[in-house]
C-alpha cells in the first residue's frame, strides 16, 4: 500500500502523457484515477496510523554507498509523513479533477495532467524520505515541476518570466539547504534523519569559524536549512516569486501555491525540529521572519486588485503563522494549521478559479461584482473558504489559527508576546482584505463592461464537485482533529516525529484573551460591508490623501524595485559587458 502512493502518481503521469493520443479523456482520467487511489489509500495509511500505532519505514533499495556514505531510497510512515501525506494526495487529486474541467479548451491538457502528477510524486518523495538526499531529490522536484507549471503557457511571456522568476529565487534557498547537508554529512558523518537527530545532543558544544565568526555547529546547520525554508515557503525577502507564480492556471495555484509546496520549508523545519531545539537563536530567527512575513503578506493584500494575487499573499501570510509557531516551539500547531490551512486555502483559489472561468479570463476584482445570484455554487463555496480563512468562530482556521495566538502567549516570552500581537494584527487584515475580496466580487454594482452579466455562468459539476470536499474539510477538519493535534491526544499521536525540548502547556488563557480574535473577525464583516460596498467614498478620499502609503503597498514595499536596483541591472549591465568584449576579441 505505501509503494502504491507513492508511484502510483509517477506512473500516472508516464502513461497519461505516453498515451495522451489513445483517446479523447485519457490522460485527464488515467492521472486523476491514480492520484485520487493514491489519496483514498494514504487516508487509510493515516487513519491506521491514529487508530492502530502503524507506522514503519519501508526500504525500497539502497540509492548510494560510497565508503562511509549510505543513502536509501525508503518510504518512511510516522505521524509527521502520514498528515502529510494526506494533504498532499487529497488536495492533489481534487485538483487533478477540477483541471478536467478548467483545462477542457487546452490543447495541451494531456502535458498539463502529466505534469501535475509528476509534481505529487516529487512531493511525496520529499515527505516520505528517510534521509537528506532523498529529502533534496524532492525538493528539486517539486522546483522542477514549479517552474514547468507555472511557465506552462509558454507563449506568454508573463508566464515565462514568471518561472524563471520562481526558479532562480528558489535556488538561492536550495543553495542554503545544500549547505546545511553538506555540513550535517561532514561533522555528523550521516544523513540519515534518525542517526542525525540522534547524535545532535553531542554536539551542542561543537564550534566553527564562519567568515571570520566562531557561532556553533547547530546553530549554523539550522541557519542554512531555515534560508531553504524561506524560499520554498516564499518567506519574506525570498517571497517574490510567489505572487508572480499566479501566472500559471488556476489549479497550479491551488496545488503549489496553497496546500503543498508552499508548506514544505514548514515541514522541513518541522522535521528538523530536534536540530533546531538545540538552537535558540535559529528559533528567534524562524519566529522574527515568520511575523514579519504575516504582517507584511497581509498589509500588501489589503491593496491588490487580482484575485488570485490577494490569495496568494494571503498564503505568504498563513505560512509566516505556521513559521513563528515553529519559532515558538509550537511545531504540532503549526502542523495543525498546515492541515487545515490545505483546505480552506485550495477551495478559495479554485473557487476563485471558478470566479475567472465566469468572467473569461477576466482576474481583476475591480472589473467584477453583483454575481452573487448568477454563481450561487461558487458564492456559497468561497464564503466557507472565507469564514474558515478569517478564523470564524468554529471553522477550521477558527481553531488552528487561534491556537497558533494561544501558544505564542503562554510561552510567556518577549518574543512570544510580540508574535500573539503581529498575530492578532494579522488576523484583523486577513479579514480585511479577505471580505473586500469576496463583496467587491459578488456584491455590490456590476462593474464589468467587457462582458454582460447574463454571460456569467456557474462552473460545470466537474470544477464544482471538488469544491464540495474542500468545503466539507474546511469546515470540520479543524474540529475533528483539533485533539489529536494540539489536544490531550497530541503526544500519543506525534510520538517521536517531533520533539519537545520545552513543551508549552496550553492551559491558563485568560478570558479575554481567547474572545480577543474571535470579536476582531467578527465586527470585520459588517466594517469590510460598509467600506467596500455602502459608502466606498470613504476609502477613496483616505486612499487620495495618504498616496505614498497606498503606493507603498500596492508595490509590494518596494522589495522588486530593490532587487531590480542592487541585483538585477548590474547583472544585466555586466553581461552586456561581458559580450561586447567577447565580440571585441572575436573580430580581431
Amino acid at each position: 500500500m505505501e509503494y502504491a502512493i507513492l508511484f502510483l502518481p509517477l506512473l500516472g503521469s508516464l502513461i497519461g502523457y505516453l498515451g495522451k493520443s489513445l483517446a479523447k479523456y485519457f490522460s485527464e482520467i488515467i492521472t486523476s484515477l491514480f492520484v485520487s487511489i493514491s489519496a483514498v489509500l494514504s487516508i487509510l495509511v493515516f487513519w491506521r496510523g491514529i487508530q492502530n500505532n502503524i507506522y514503519g519505514n519501508y526500504k525500497i533499495f539502497e540509492w548510494i554507498s560510497s565508503g562511509n556514505f549510505i543513502a536509501n531510497w525508503s518510504i518512511n510512515i510516522d505521524p509527521l509523513s502520514s498528515v502529510m501525506l494526506v494533504v498532499v494526495t487529497f488536495v492533489s487529486a481534487l485538483v487533478h479533477v477540477y483541471s478536467i474541467g478548467y483545462m477542457s479548451h487546452d490543447p495541451h491538457k494531456p502535458r498539463f495532467m502529466s505534469y501535475l502528477s509528476l509534481f505529487t510524486f516529487s512531493m511525496l518523495s520529499l515527505v516520505v524520505s528517510d534521509n537528506f538526499l532523498q529529502l533534496f531529490f524532492g525538493w528539486e522536484g517539486v522546483g522542477l515541476c514549479s517552474y514547468l507549471l507555472i511557465g506552462f503557457w509558454y507563449k506568454k511571456e508573463t508566464a515565462n518570466n514568471a518561472a524563471i522568476k520562481a526558479f532562480i529565487v528558489n535556488r538561492i534557498g536550495d543553495f542554503g539547504l545544500a549547505i546545511a547537508i553538506f555540513l550535517i554529512f561532514f561533522f555528523y558523518g550521516t544523513i540519515n534523519f534518525e542517526e542525525v537527530f540522534q547524535a545532535t545532543s553531542t554536539l551542542i558544544e561543537k564550534k566553527l569559524v564562519f567568515f571570520g565568526v566562531e557561532t556553533s555547529l547547530i546553530t549554523l546547520i539550522c541557519v542554512f536549512l531555515f534560508i531553504g525554508a524561506m524560499g520554498k515557503s516564499a518567506q519574506f525577502l525570498l517571497h517574490t516569486w510567489l505572487p508572480d507564480a499566479m501566472e500559471g492556471p488556476t489549479p497550479v495555484s491551488a496545488l503549489i501555491h496553497a496546500a503543498t509546496m508552499v508548506t514544505a520549508g514548514v515541514f522541513l523545519v518541522v522535521r528538523c525540529s530536534p536540530i533546531f531545539e538545540y538552537s535558540q537563536f535559529a528559533l528567534n530567527l524562524v519566529a522574527i521572519v515568520g511575523m514579519v512575513t504575516a504582517i507584511f503578506a497581509a498589509s500588501v493584500a489589503l491593496v491588490q486588485n487580482d484575485i488570485k494575487k490577494i490569495v496568494a499573499y494571503s498564503t505568504c501570510s498563513q505560512l509566516g503563522y505556521m513559521f513563528f509557531a515553529a519559532g515558538i516551539g509550537a511545531y504540532h500547531v503549526a502542523m495543525f494549521h498546515l492541515f487545515t490551512h490545505a483546505f480552506f486555502k485550495a477551495l478559495l483559489f479554485l473557487g476563485a478559479g471558478s470566479v475567472i472561468h465566469a468572467f473569461k479570463d477576466e482576474q481583476d476584482i475591480r472589473n467584477m461584482g453583483g454575481i452573487g445570484k448568477k454563481l450561487p455554487y461558487t458564492y456559497a463555496f468561497m464564503l466557507i473558504g472565507t469564514l474558515a480563512l478569517t478564523g470564524f468562530p468554529f471553522l477550521s482556521g477558527f481553531y488552528s489559527k487561534d491556537a497558533i495566538i494561544e501558544f505564542a502567549y503562554l510561552a510567556n516570552t518577549p518574543l512570544g508576546n510580540y508574535a500573539a500581537s503581529v498575530g492578532i494584527l494579522t488576523a484583523f487584515f486577513t479579514s480585511i482584505y479577505s471580505w473586500r475580496l469576496f463583496f467587491k466580487v459578488f456584491h455590490g454594482p456590476y462593474n464589468n463592461k467587457k462582458i454582460l452579466i447574463n454571460e456569467t455562468h456557474e462552473s460545470p459539476i466537474i470544477m464544482l464537485l471538488p469544491l464540495v470536499f474542500l468545503s466539507i474539510g474546511a469546515i470540520f477538519s479543524g474540529y475533528i482533529f483539533k485533539n489529536i493535534f494540539i489536544g490531550h491526544l497530541s503526544i500519543d499521536f506525534w510520538q517521536a516525529s517531533i520533539f519537545f525540548l520545552n513543551k508549552i502547556s496550553h492551559s491558563s488563557i485568560p478570558f479575554w484573551f481567547l474572545l480577543t480574535t474571535p470579536v476582531i473577525v467578527l465586527i470585520s464583516i459588517p466594517i469590510s460591508f460598509y467600506l467596500y460596498i455602502l459608502n466606498p467614498k470613504i476609502l477613496d478620499d483616505f486612499k487620495l490623501t495618504n498616496m505614498p502609503l497606498y503606493n507603498f503597498l500596492l508595490n509590494k514595499w518596494y522589495i522588486d524595485e530593490l532587487y531590480e536596483k542592487i541585483f538585477v541591472n548590474p547583472a544585466k549591465k555586466n553581461w552586456i559587458i561581458f559580450l561586447e568584449k567577447r565580440r571585441y576579441w572575436n573580430n580581431r
